[in-house]
């Protein structure tokens, strides 16, 4: 269709958290993201600089996702699936062994998280989470052939 933008893969998304030091352990220890960049301590002087980009938060970097996160929530406030913006975010795993995997580990962690469900449908088995702010977040395999 003429006038479309061409608009390709997402390049990067950025989360509002209310404890980035929290945050980070969730993405880094149980997802495996890599922090890429971090904001300097409050004291430094670049700290002012760079601000307005990073928000106090880091970047991390997981294969071609990148994720920032924004320490800009007041502490206590929870994500709502309900309200205008994300509803939740996909990460594709391998096989179902992966999800079944995830959820031994959630329940180690004490991570919030449903039953692995298949969607006929969609050929896929997915296993939903939360992130310490409750962001809704979801594992997702291919159902084996």
């Amino acid at each position: 269709m003429p006038g479309q933008i061409p608009a390709g893969d997402i390049h990067h998304l950025r989360l509002t958290v209310t404890d980035v030091q929290r945050s980070r352990e969730f993405y880094t220890g149980l997802l495996g993201f890599q922090v890429a960049v971090e904001s300097p301590p409050p004291d430094d002087p670049a700290a002012e600089a760079v601000f307005g980009i990073l928000f106090g938060g880091i970047v991390m970097i997981r294969g071609n996702l990148v994720i920032g996160l924004r320490p800009m929530a007041p502490a206590g406030d929870r994500f709502d699936p309900d309200r205008v913006g994300l509803d939740h975010l996909s990460f594709g795993v391998p096989s179902r062994e992966d999800l079944e995997q995830a959820a031994r580990l959630f329940d180690e962690h004490g991570v919030t998280h449903g039953a692995i469900t298949r969607l006929g449908s969609f050929g896929i088995d997915v296993l939903p989470f939360e992130d310490p702010d409750g962001i809704q977040l979801e594992l997702t395999a291919p159902v084996a052939p």
